[in-house]
């Protein structure tokens, strides 16, 4: 026998959750996203998240409230009258009322090995800090941030150069897989819960526009941490003088490497930068309005002289 579930997720890495939810054939009475947002290089065009999209593609109902906090929503959600509700990465906070408006709880697909990384940016900030491994884990929403109880969790090697965007697409499979044997041992009655532990608590605050900047001082491991970790999006960035104006340069893929310079400087004429301890070879990158490319294929056009200095 199914379960009737609400599905409450907004990026392309909740879609495949949802849609393994339904192949598993659970019937998802409602699918909650956030409101379409203005895109197109004039802002003009409102866009439905990846979810709502693909919610749609599957006929399921798609409601996109700016809030949860009213009577009047609260009310609505109690009415689908449904046995859990899933959440990944929906964007809206759950106030008790939503907590409790299904029969056996809310459930949340987190990206992290909880309680590290409680937060926004589980999956940039685990690369970031140079963690060597992650996971997936299904836990029972409260109404503390991302504290409840866990019931699965599969853990995930995160490799040396391994990017944001690469550990984004293998942990939204795995969160999929998870969330259907979660849902499988709920509707028969055994799924276990167990409290997170007190210690080894981190909290991965949301990625913000000021700490993208590439900062040359720090060793080269950590730059290339950083580099990594924010690929491919929002991305690393520093600063290059092409003619008489400095253009910001998206930092994709780099290399630590043996060198030592004053931080920022170019070591050579093939992208090796100079950090505070050691030094990094730039091997991908993308010029403002350009496509993703090859370091060699970058310096065809562009010439990053041995000496110059990055800011």
């Amino acid at each position: 026998m199914a379960l009737r579930l609400i599905f409450m997720g907004t990026p392309d890495f909740s879609v495949a959750t949802l849609q393994a939810l339904a192949e598993a054939g659970h019937e998802i009475v409602a699918v909650y996203s956030q409101p379409p947002r203005p895109a197109g290089r004039r802002g003009l065009e409102m866009t439905k998240s990846p979810v709502h999209q693909a919610a749609e593609a599957l006929g399921i109902h798609v409601r996109t409230p700016k809030s949860l906090k009213s009577e009047e929503e609260q009310a609505a959600f109690r009415a689908l009258d449904a046995d859990a509700a899933i959440v990944v990465a929906y964007g809206l906070l759950l106030p008790k009322p939503i907590l409790e408006g299904t029969r056996l709880g809310c459930f949340n697909g987190h990206a992290s090995l909880l309680p590290r990384w409680r937060g926004a940016a589980p999956i940039q900030r685990a690369i970031m800090a140079g963690d060597i491994e992650t996971g997936m884990m299904v836990m029972q929403m409260d109404e503390g941030l991302d504290t409840g109880p866990v019931a699965l969790t599969q853990r995930l090697a995160i490799g040396p150069d391994m990017t944001g965007g690469e550990l984004h697409d293998a942990m939204k499979e795995m969160g999929a897989s998870l969330m259907v044997e979660a849902m499988d041992a709920l509707e028969k009655g055994t799924l276990e819960l167990t409290p997170q532990p007190e210690d080894g608590t981190t909290y991965a605050k949301k990625i913000l526009k000021d700490e993208t900047r590439v900062d040359w001082s720090r060793p080269a491991r950590e730059v290339h941490d950083h580099i990594r970790g924010l690929s491919p999006f929002p991305g690393a960035w520093c600063e290059m003088q092409f003619g008489s104006k400095p253009e910001r340069v998206k930092l994709l893929r780099a290399q630590p490497v043996d060198g030592e310079g004053a931080p920022g400087a170019a070591l050579d004429d093939a992208l090796t930068i100079a950090c505070g301890d050691g030094a990094v070879r730039l091997t991908e990158v993308q010029r403002a309005g350009g496509k993703p490319m090859q370091a060699l294929d970058f310096l065809r056009g562009a010439k990053l002289e041995k000496g110059t200095v990055l800011p």
